[in-house]
């Protein structure tokens, strides 16, 4: 986090004249939210990094944009567009994440350095909507938002393993082709049946449509992003937002957009292992809590714990088809690349508890419950799965940071095209009387 703002620094100092650098907000912990902005441009871009603690390639990519833009004439698309780029969103929980960043980037040490909040404070989402945002992140990024009513909105992510896919709150016709493009000559592969728009309108290959928000419950909210979240906050504005994601570990099968041989036997076996995994960790648990109450810290590090348990046995229903009682989701058509998606986003519902738990019996500084044996094994034996069972591989960091790069890129310059043209037509664009009602509006 430090050398993020101290590499921002240099390049404001490096470019005094077209690069700005200032406090945009503070974390709970006191740790400057710094925004970096590059232009002086009449329209604003705004690009978020690290809004998930696990997903740092955010920071990285800003850096490449704002180097881009400042050293290559035309890379910023258009002399009228100020870009606005947000270092971190959540400095505190990607401090958290720091042993792993160090390397080796081997699964099993991801994993068991693995941090990431609780659904409840994580700063994109506004579960109790943006009037009673509580987290100083959360207020900083909307009063950005409000501030800035930027054309175009980037959120940069990180898939831990699968592909890359970008999810959008508005059409932006081209892009598919041109994530297609960056993908191909970076070797990414494009995640054709993300689990996180499982159920969401699809604009193209990798591509998604995000719906607008409405409220649920948590376990719907996670799964289906079915809250209010800043990625709508600025729809009022006309703003378009991408939520851009790019993989750590690439797999080549979510690339797959072939029919499945036996698409019920893989859901199955799927479903039946996310339930077999849960039971374990869950009696994992029951034997660790009770030895926790003197740990730092415990609660936020128990919080995503409880919520990947709770959301665990829905997800098994909802992909068994021999468990449908008439009242879940349909499942809709599945490719193999679906199936692949399903199979890794179960398997890491189970890595990311399991490292949890790994983490809070070290910090607890002995093993009273004799839990670290076991998770230490079932660590190993997923992480084999996705290695072996997945072909799971390494991506480096210049690679996913420039793919990232490429698409914001690609995304601002068709929001900007699509902007121009409605202003000199008259027509009204994306403004919010062109949206779908948000709840609560």
């Amino acid at each position: 986090m430090d050398e993020l703002g101290a590499r921002a620094a240099a390049l404001v100092a490096r470019h005094p004249r077209d690069a700005r650098l200032r406090r945009a907000g503070t974390s709970r912990a006191g740790t400057p939210l710094w925004l970096l902005s590059v232009g002086h441009g009449d329209r604003q871009a705004l690009v978020v990094a690290g809004p998930h603690a696990n997903e740092p390639v955010g920071g990285a990519t800003v850096l490449r944009l704002a180097e881009r833009v400042l050293a290559v004439p035309g890379a910023g698309q258009d002399a009228d567009i100020t870009w606005n780029l947000l270092l971190c969103l959540d400095p505190d929980g990607s401090r958290r994440n720091e042993d792993w960043l160090a390397g080796p980037y081997a699964l099993g040490h991801y994993f068991r350095n693995f941090f990431r909040p609780g659904f409840l404070e994580q700063p994109e989402w506004l579960p109790d909507g943006a009037a009673a945002a509580g987290l100083p992140e959360t207020r900083a990024l909307l009063d950005l938002q409000d501030e800035l009513r930027p054309f175009v909105q980037c959120s940069l992510h990180g898939v831990d393993v699968g592909g890359g896919f970008v999810e959008l709150t508005h059409e932006l016709p081209g892009l598919a082709q041109r994530v297609a493009h960056a993908a191909a000559r970076l070797g990414i592969p494009r995640e054709l049946g993300a689990y996180d728009s499982l159920y969401w309108p699809r604009l193209g290959p990798a591509v998604y449509r995000i719906p607008p928000p409405r409220r649920g419950d948590l376990a719907a909210a996670i799964t289906e992003a079915a809250v209010d979240s800043t990625w709508f906050h600025p729809y009022r504005y006309g703003t378009v937002t991408a939520v851009v994601e790019a993989p750590m570990w690439g797999v080549a099968a979510v690339a797959d957009g072939s029919a499945p041989a036996d698409r019920d036997a893989v859901l199955r076996r799927v479903s039946r292992g996310l339930r077999a995994d849960t039971g374990r960790l869950e009696r994992l648990l029951a034997r660790v809590r009770p030895h926790l109450a003197e740990v730092p810290d415990a609660a936020r590090l128990l919080a995503p714990v409880d919520d990947y348990l709770l959301v665990c046995p829905g997800l098994a229903d909802a992909w068994d088809p021999d468990t449908d009682d008439g009242t879940a989701r349909p499942l809709p058509p599945l490719t193999s690349a679906h199936l692949a998606a399903l199979r890794i986003a179960g398997r890491r519902l189970a890595l990311r508890t399991a490292g949890l738990l790994h983490r809070l019996v070290r910090t607890a500084g002995q093993d009273a419950a004799g839990a670290l044996p076991e998770l230490e094994w079932l660590i190993e034996q997923w992480c084999a799965d996705y290695r072996d069972g997945l072909g799971a591989r390494w991506i480096p960091v210049a690679r996913q940071a420039e793919y990232q790069t490429r698409v914001v890129l690609a995304a601002c310059d068709l929001a900007a095209r699509h902007t121009r043209a409605c202003s000199r037509s008259g027509e009204p664009g994306w403004g919010p009387q062109a949206a779908v009602p948000i709840h609560g509006e």
